[in-house]
């Protein structure tokens, strides 16, 4: 990051700096930065719900922590409802591929599987290499007949796997990008209106920008149980488990290392990141975020089209190419 934002002369990176940036642990980092931490408010548990046919023939299962292939996802669904979870409103569709940390994130408005469908599509066609596995929760927005017919005919590469029933942890990556990269952004506002709806995807994909070639991550190396400090003896301690994680590097940098890109793919996004000013695109990023946090909410009796916020039509002339431009020139075809 230094390097990048010397090159935009944002920063004079001198052989000092950059000594000490290449040094300084993550302990130093948090001692330095202070930063506070606040848990977001849940929304009330409901009761029982019905059982979900759709989700029987669903193996339950966890991503290995390991896993060292790009395409394995985990999906999430955050729901931006404010205090009450009346009426229709937003939801932030989030992918993270285990391997390499790449995110993708898309706003519907509700959950009806004409918007899910469109942000998987959406989401597909401006990854950089294929999905091979999606494994999210339990919920009925991802488990219903219509969305699971549309990965079984579109692509019977897609496995399909969920996690075990009240098992956070089973997807756990996804859990902790919705408080990194949606919550602390929006934090708990009502958005249920169609602007607000695009604003949000305009929001998300400078921030696909940011987040997948500008910030690194760090992945678990391997892990191991150590012995209570002062021994057996020391007063009852219990043994606690050592953590090892490697070099950080960013998404793009890890997907880069896979050799999944073919040559000119690599190219083009390497050109993006070049040519991108990371201080100068996260000024526009919280620009636009206090664009979107001033727009007013639906009003009452109002009706909101959700056909206006998909991202790819739903009616096209048959056998004909048609482009949807998202932002970032992200050109993506649809047939």
């Amino acid at each position: 990051m230094a390097e990048q934002l010397a090159r935009h002369a944002e920063l004079e990176l001198t052989p000092d700096l950059r000594e000490g940036l290449a040094r300084i642990s993550v302990s130093t980092v948090r001692r330095h930065l202070k930063r506070l931490r606040q848990a977001p408010r849940r929304l009330p548990r409901k009761g029982p719900q019905e059982a979900n046919h759709a989700r029987r023939d669903v193996p339950m299962r966890r991503i290995p922590w390991d896993e060292a292939q790009p395409g394995h996802f985990e999906a999430d669904l955050v729901h931006h409802s404010g205090a009450a979870g009346c009426g229709e409103y937003v939801h932030t569709v989030q992918l993270l591929d285990v391997a390499t940390g790449w995110s993708e994130r898309r706003a519907v408005l509700g959950r009806s599987t004409l918007v899910m469908e469109d942000a998987f599509k959406a989401i597909e066609q401006c990854l950089p290499f294929p999905i091979l596995e999606l494994h999210p929760d339990n919920g009925s927005e991802f488990f219903n007949h219509h969305l699971k017919h549309y990965f079984q005919e579109r692509a019977a590469a897609v496995q399909l796997s969920r996690s075990r029933p009240y098992c956070k942890n089973d997807n756990r990556h996804a859990e902790q990008k919705n408080s990194s990269l949606v919550r602390a952004y929006l934090g708990d506002a009502r958005l249920d209106t169609v602007e607000q709806t695009r604003l949000l995807n305009q929001l998300y994909d400078q921030m696909w920008l940011y987040y997948n070639f500008f910030q690194p991550v760090l992945h678990l190396t391997g892990k191991s149980a150590q012995p209570p400090l002062g021994g057996p003896s020391a007063g009852g301690q219990a043994t606690h488990l050592r953590r090892r994680y490697d070099v950080a590097q960013t998404p793009f940098q890890r997907l880069c290392a896979t050799g999944i890109l073919a040559e000119p793919q690599r190219c083009t996004l390497q050109t993006l990141r070049d040519q991108t000013n990371p201080r100068q695109l996260r000024r526009e990023i919280y620009a636009r975020l206090d664009h979107l946090l001033a727009l007013p909410c639906a009003s009452r009796g109002v009706t909101q089209d959700v056909r206006e916020t998909l991202a790819i039509p739903i009616t096209l002339p048959k056998g004909e190419d048609v482009s949807v431009t998202l932002s970032f020139d992200r050109t993506i075809p649809v047939r």
